[in-house]
């Protein structure tokens, strides 16, 4: 095996983990317009990038939500991400947060769009309504 095919099935196998058969879709759907973007899709970014130790799945993911809510026109991403976010173990809760918490520095109408393509996620995978979150933080620490 090549150099560049180990690069290739070791970014596939945190793809597979990570997006799930929504990522397998976004490699598929490239594959006729552009191969190599589909390999370094797979081979650098999940492959040398989310496969880096100091971040769990779960942060990369609240990273990635927060970038392509202030990105904005990023539904197809968002759909894949959103779904990623749920499979390494985040909540609608924690999702919905980060893309309020997202409002303050790129706009409501940016977070908006990416709660409502969170919205379809949630709702193909059966998960409407989302409960308000009841945990407080307390910045005066008392």
């Amino acid at each position: 095996m090549t150099d560049r095919q180990q690069q290739f099935a070791s970014g596939k196998r945190v793809l597979d983990a990570v997006d799930g058969d929504a990522g397998a879709k976004v490699i598929d759907a490239l594959a006729d317009v552009s191969p190599e973007l589909a390999h370094q899709v797979v081979a650098w970014a999940f492959g040398e990038m989310y496969a880096r130790p100091t971040l769990e799945p779960r942060e990369r993911q609240l990273v990635t939500l927060g970038i392509l809510t202030a990105l904005g026109g990023c539904a197809p991403q968002l759909d894949v991400h959103v779904n990623a976010s749920l499979n390494v173990g985040l909540t609608p809760q924690e999702i919905t947060e980060a893309m309020l918490h997202a409002s303050v520095y790129c706009g409501f109408p940016r977070a908006l769009n990416a709660t409502f393509a969170a919205k379809k996620v949630f709702a193909e995978r059966g998960l409407l309504p989302i409960m308000p979150s009841t945990r407080t933080v307390d910045f005066n620490g008392s």
